[in-house]
């Protein structure tokens, strides 16, 4: 495996069947392997233990939000690297925008296709890296 080869992704979505549909496409048609969180505070604690290359984040959530989760993810000095794509059917251009200036990588609608989610993912993984040379 490259180092540069994404493997790791870190999943947090408070739905259970959007889980279970994105969790499939990401390990049967993507082979990734995946670590799925039901909570923003259960995906913080999951992400230092997993060391995600990557991690998905649902924006609405009860109890710490996709922007708390995020903003706590910033503060901790190693997971403040790896690189966040919110997952929202909140698409406006102004709500997009407010993603990406925080920080985000990109921002994938929802609903989502899961035969295309992992192509996506792979596509924003090697344009992120391709910007960090």
């Amino acid at each position: 495996m490259s180092p540069l080869e994404m493997q790791r992704i870190l999943y947090i979505e408070d739905e259970p069947n959007i889980q279970a549909v994105a969790r499939m496409a990401l390990e049967e048609i993507g082979g990734f392997t995946v670590a799925v969180a039901g909570s923003g505070a259960e995906g913080i604690a999951l992400a230092r233990d997993f060391a995600p290359q990557l991690i998905l984040l649902d924006v609405m959530m009860p109890g710490l939000d996709g922007f708390g989760t995020f903003r706590e993810l910033q503060k901790d000095a190693l997971l403040r690297k790896i690189p966040v794509v919110f997952m929202t059917a909140k698409i406006q251009s102004s709500e997009i925008a407010s993603y990406l200036e925080l920080g985000a990588l990109a921002v994938i609608p929802k609903p989502f296709d899961p035969t295309t989610l992992s192509d996506e993912l792979k596509a924003l993984w090697e344009k992120h890296h391709a910007s960090l040379t």
